[in-house]
């Protein structure tokens, strides 16, 4: 297993990145840039349900002057999304960016690359450099037949040597494919390769249900390998719920303490109250709750305090009612209709008396 410390360190602003420091969750703005209003209510959504850093696209020169006064309305770290045009780099740079996320190869001949480098090192902005297989140079192609890992290695060793002709090494790095396997394989590759900080993705994963599996699947096994330094869930949904998804992920790795954690036992013959939507109310009820819990929704008494012993305060169900219990024991038993509401009680009250 890689140690996630031996990666290279670098910051967003005074976000650190790489380098042991925390795996942090990103996600990308679906607003038209330039409507700042709108992007900056968007950006706080995203904040509100624990994004660490953002990314905006930069498609045009109106994009890219807005960034100012976003970052004037915003304290989360932005990351400008750059293609093809490098002066929409050099005046989002100017403007206060915090990074930058371009493929070098796509903007130009090396002068153009050379500004942008001069740009980023003059105020500390790291750039990402993010290939992708469907946009593999044609010469790997040729070379290697099909986006294979070593093409995608050999891509994101060209730029960086880019770079670094430039006197720049303040890079990240990403690898994303549609195919997990091929995800998975391409960002080994890379950490066997590179010290740079690696940003983790599956792309075009689909809609929320399909691409939850996949970026689960994908980036949950890189992050248990010990690789990986910051994580994009890609969804076709709500960029918000891009957020949760990789909180969930990163959760579910042992990398983001805190918080509830949910449990709740699958349905079988024994159980006689509606656990779906008992178990779904009370997921939706604790799930913003900011203290560091386990809550347990049991479905009969053989599953309940023996086997969510290990739960702060959870509910099993019984006919028609359930037992109410904290840390194992038992605290009374309640018609299913006031399940919900009483572990909710118990919780909140708890959460008072301790500040």
């Amino acid at each position: 297993m890689k140690d996630r410390t031996q990666t290279r360190q670098i910051h967003l602003g005074s976000l650190p990145l790489g380098g042991g420091a925390p795996v942090s969750v990103q996600t990308m703005c679906s607003t038209k840039t330039w409507d700042v209003e709108a992007t900056v209510g968007q950006i706080r959504a995203m904040q509100a349900a624990g994004a660490d850093i953002v990314r905006i696209a930069i498609p045009d020169m109106e994009a890219a002057k807005a960034v100012s006064a976003i970052k004037e309305q915003t304290d989360v770290p932005l990351v400008a999304d750059i293609h093809f045009d490098y002066r929409l780099a050099l005046e989002a740079a100017a403007r206060g960016i915090d990074k930058i996320r371009i493929n070098p190869g796509n903007i130009g001949g090396e002068e153009n690359v050379k500004a942008v480098a001069e740009a980023c090192r003059a105020r500390s902005i790291p750039i990402r450099i993010g290939v992708n297989a469907g946009s593999l140079e044609k010469r790997l192609l040729e070379k290697y037949g099909h986006p294979c890992p070593e093409a995608m290695v050999e891509s994101a060793k060209g730029h960086v040597e880019l770079l670094n002709k430039f006197g720049f090494d303040d890079i990240c790095l990403s690898l994303k494919t549609s195919s997990v396997p091929l995800t998975i394989a391409s960002y080994r590759l890379a950490a066997e390769t590179f010290d740079y900080p690696l940003h983790l993705g599956v792309t075009e994963t689909g809609t929320e249900w399909n691409g939850t599996i996949q970026s689960a699947v994908g980036i949950g096994t890189l992050l248990s390998e010990g690789i990986g330094d910051t994580i994009r869930v890609s969804l076709t949904a709500d960029p918000v719920r891009e957020v949760s998804v990789g909180i969930a992920i990163l959760k579910a790795a042992g990398l983001r303490p805190g918080g509830v954690k949910f449990v709740s036992c699958p349905t079988c013959g024994r159980t006689e109250i509606d656990l779906i939507s008992l178990a779904s109310e009370v997921e939706a009820r604790v799930r913003d709750m900011k203290r560091d819990i386990t809550v347990a929704v049991m479905g009969c008494v053989v599953n309940g305090p023996g086997e969510a012993r290990e739960a702060d305060y959870g509910i099993a169900g019984g006919k028609g009612k359930g037992l109410l219990f904290k840390k194992g024991v038992v605290l009374g038993t309640y018609p299913y209709e006031e399940l919900c509401d009483r572990l909710i009680a118990l919780i909140e009250s708890d959460g008072e008396n301790h500040g």
